[in-house]
C-alpha cells in the first residue's frame, strides 16, 4: 500500500476517470494534468483532499499543487491509473488542444522571449545604471554629473553603452534565433537572417529621423528603388521577415527568395 493511496484513488476519481486524462506530468510541487474535459474534474472536493495545497488551471493545464513529495504522489497515481507518465514539453503541446486562439498566441510570445529575458533584464540594469551617472546632476551645485568630473567614470560610461547596444540596438539577431529554436528550423539561418537586418550596409533604424530623405541609401533596380534602412531594436518586423524561413522544409533557396521579396515589398 503506498503513502497516498487513499488520495490517489480518490484524485483519479474526481478529475474524470483515467478516460478523461488527455495526458499528465509533474513539476517541482504540482500534478499537471490535460484533460479530455476540464469541467469534469470537481475542483471543490480535489482541494480537500489531504495531499492538495491548491489547485488553478494555466495555459490548458489544470495542475494540483502537492508539494515536496510530488514525485512519489505522481509514481502512485500513473502506478494505479495505469498511465504512462510524459514529458512536461509533451504537456504542454496536448494542452494546446484545451486552448482559445488568444491563449495559443499568448503562448508562443511567451515561448519565444522567455530565452530573451536574461539578456534583456542585464540589459536594462546597464543602461539604468549609465542613467543614473550619465542623467543625474551631483556635483557643482546640481551642474555636472559624475561622467563630467570623473574620467573613469566617463570611460565606464562610455564602455557600459556596448553592452546595451548589443542587447536592444541588436535586438532583432536574439527574437529570429529564438523563433527558429521554437519552430525547429535551421538556426544558424535564423541569426544570418537577424544579422541581415542590422547589417552596417543598412542605415541604422535610430537615424532615420535625423537624416534628410535624400540622403538616405537604397538599391537601385532600374525599375524600383528600395531604401537601405536596419531594423535595430525591432520587434514586429524580425518575427514577420522570419516566417519566410518555415514557408519550405528543405529548401534553403525558397526560404532566402521568399526573405528577399518580403525586403523588396
Amino acid at each position: 500500500m503506498g503513502k497516498y493511496d487513499n488520495d490517489v484513488r480518490r484524485l483519479l476519481e474526481l478529475v474524470g476517470g483515467k478516460e478523461n486524462i488527455q495526458a499528465v506530468s509533474h513539476c517541482m510541487t504540482r500534478m499537471r494534468f490535460v484533460l479530455v474535459d476540464p469541467k469534469k474534474a470537481n475542483e471543490k472536493e480535489i482541494e480537500e483532499l489531504p495531499s492538495v495545497k491548491g489547485t488553478f488551471t494555466q495555459a490548458g493545464q489544470y495542475q494540483v499543487i502537492i508539494g515536496n513529495d510530488v514525485s512519489v504522489f505522481y509514481n502512485e497515481f500513473t502506478a494505479y491509473a495505469g498511465i504512462e507518465g510524459v514529458s512536461k514539453d509533451a504537456v504542454k503541446a496536448a494542452a494546446k488542444t484545451n486552448q482559445n486562439i488568444a491563449q495559443k498566441i499568448m503562448g508562443t510570445l511567451g515561448e519565444i522571449f522567455a530565452p530573451l529575458i536574461p539578456a534583456l533584464i542585464c540589459g536594462g540594469l546597464v543602461l539604468g545604471f549609465r542613467n543614473v551617472i550619465d542623467g543625474i546632476y551631483f556635483f557643482d551645485n546640481g551642474t555636472k554629473t559624475i561622467i563630467d568630473v570623473s574620467q573613469f567614470w566617463a570611460g565606464v560610461d562610455s564602455f557600459l553603452w556596448l553592452i546595451g547596444e548589443a542587447v536592444f540596438h541588436l535586438l532583432p539577431v536574439g527574437i529570429v534565433w529564438s523563433i527558429t529554436k521554437k519552430m525547429g528550423t535551421t538556426q544558424i539561418l535564423g541569426i544570418i537572417l537577424g544579422l541581415t537586418l542590422v547589417s552596417s550596409q543598412l542605415l541604422n533604424g535610430f537615424s532615420v529621423a535625423s537624416t534628410p530623405a535624400d540622403e538616405i541609401p537604397v538599391w537601385d533596380f532600374g525599375f524600383a528603388k528600395v531604401q537601405m534602412i536596419g531594423y535595430q531594436g525591432q520587434v514586429i518586423a524580425a518575427m514577420w521577415y522570419t516566417q519566410g524561413l518555415h514557408l519550405t522544409s528543405d529548401l534553403y533557396s525558397q526560404r532566402y527568395l521568399v526573405f528577399c521579396m518580403r525586403r523588396l515589398l
